[in-house]
This record gives structure tokens, sequence and C-alpha cells, in this order.
């Protein structure tokens, strides 16, 4: 029986990698997380989400894909002491040595471009030192791929219903719910979904507000103060939104719009002329 058609270099065998490189020097890395999100949806949404998007964009631009790192850089997740929310992190050192890793073995095997995605927004604020190294080691191109949500969902328009003030697709809320019943419908329990929103922490008294769930508040009608923040602190419910507009059928539209976003980026992707000289292909402290 001949092998399965496989994308994801966890179901390929060696000299199948080796023969996609001839043709394609380009790898996608994606990045998951593994945290707390709205009581109706496991803690592997953003790891679910980020893995529709990639797979489809593998099969149309036909680009390899590691298998996904499930776990990110979540300690505002982690939630109170014995409480079992069950999030995993990293810590911001140990995530820029896993993304370093990463990148110097597919750089070693011969990729010359690294394209990283992550759909969870908080594995982006710890890794533009990790992507400058490894850009100045190598001469690679390698960059970090956010998926659309939260604040970034130009491109589904057609997909969203709920208005600005219900936060649209922010966390465990339409969006979120969505593509995780794409994923599998069987994950999702909405007897316990509830729409809520975010709000300064308590102890910051009332001359501050927040409208969604970044890192900022507002003060003065100014939104220019990040502050570090336990998500449990804005969000009582860890759900930002409402999942009751939640689809199966949003969420595949949503895969298939953002794989083709992610596709036609790895099309000009192909362009770049890219070339690791061998010396910096080396990877010396692998070990």
């Amino acid at each position: 029986m001949a092998r399965r058609k496989s994308w994801n270099t966890f179901e390929m065998s060696y000299d199948e990698v080796a023969a996609i490189l001839k043709v394609n020097d380009i790898i996608m890395i994606p990045m998951g997380s593994l945290e707390r999100h709205g009581s109706h949806c496991p803690l592997g949404t953003d790891t679910m989400t980020t893995m529709g998007v990639v797979r489809v964009a593998a099969q149309l631009a036909e680009t390899p894909h590691t298998p996904i790192i499930p776990v990110g850089y979540s300690p505002h997740h982690m939630g109170e002491v014995g409480k079992g929310n069950g999030t995993l992190t990293f810590s911001g050192t140990t995530y820029r040595a896993v993304v370093y890793d990463l990148a110097m073995s597919m750089v070693y095997h011969g990729f010359n471009k690294i394209v990283f995605v992550t759909h969870h927004g908080s594995n982006s604020k710890v890794i533009d030192d990790v992507l400058r190294r490894i850009r100045y080691e190598t001469d690679c191109f390698v960059c970090w791929y956010k998926t659309p949500t939260e604040r970034t969902y130009s491109i589904l328009g057609d997909i969203i219903d709920g208005p600005p003030e219900e936060t649209p697709g922010w966390h465990a809320g339409e969006i979120e719910t969505s593509t995780v019943m794409a994923w599998d419908e069987s994950l999702i329990d909405m007897e316990k979904a509830v729409q809520d929103k975010t709000h300064p922490p308590r102890w910051m008294g009332d001359k501050f507000t927040k409208r969604d769930g970044s890192g900022f508040v507002t003060f003065g009608e100014a939104e220019n103060i990040w502050v570090p923040m336990e998500h449990h602190e804005y969000s009582d419910t860890s759900t930002i939104g409402n999942p009751f507009r939640g689809t199966k059928e949003k969420g595949e539209k949503y895969f298939q719009i953002s794989g083709e976003a992610l596709a036609a980026f790895l099309e000009e992707v192909k362009k770049f002329k890219m070339k690791v000289p061998d010396e910096a292909r080396l990877f010396k402290d692998r070990a």
C-alpha cells in the first residue's frame, strides 16, 4: 500500500522531506498553546485553530510543516494556585530556546525559509530577539505569522456576526468556538458556554476601563498603558465574546479563508532569494 500523502513531517519519511526540499525550501513550524479558555472549549483551542489553518495552507502551497508544538507562552493563563486550570506554559527563556532549536534544526537540513505560524497571541510577545538571532546567524528568511483573530480579523468580515461591543473572536468567543467545532465538534460543550466581557482588574478601581483581552488598560480615554495582568484578573470566565454565535460552518470558512491567506503569503516567500551559507547550517550547539 502506498503511503498516504501528507505535508506534515511527523507523517513523512526522511527521503520524502529531502525530495520536497529540492523544489521548495520553505518549512512551516506551527506553534500552539495549552491554556484555559471558556469552560465550553478545550485547553488546546489555539493549537487546533493553528493546525486548521496550516493544513489548508500546506495543501494549497504544497509546503511542508513540522508537527505543532502544543505548549506556548501562557504564564498569565496559569490561574490561581491549586485550582487545577491545566494550563502548561514555557517561560520566555525556554520558549525562545525552543524556537531557536526548531529553526536551526530545519536550517541544518537545508531549508532557507522558516515560517512560524501561531494563533496564540502571547506567543508573539517574546520572540523578536530570537528571530533576529536566527536571521543574523544564518541569513535565512524567518518570520512569525499570526493567524487572524482578536484585533486582526479584517479578512474575516464575511464570517463574523458579532458587533464590536461583543469583542468577537477574542477568546473562546465566536471565532474560537467555531474553529473548535470545525476541528472536532465533540470537544465543545455549549451547555457550559457563557457570553462575557473583560473588565479592569478590580484592584485598579473605577478610573480605568478595559475593552478586550490585550495587555492594555484605558485611563483618561487613552489606551496606552500595558500592565502585566493575570488573565483571571480581567476575565472571570476566560470567555471574551459571544460563543453562542459560533458554528461549525464558520469554523470551516475560517480555516479555508485563513489558509488561503497563508498560502498566498507562502507563494510570495518562495520568490525570495535566500541562501544560507553551508558554514551557518552547522548548528554546533545542538547538544
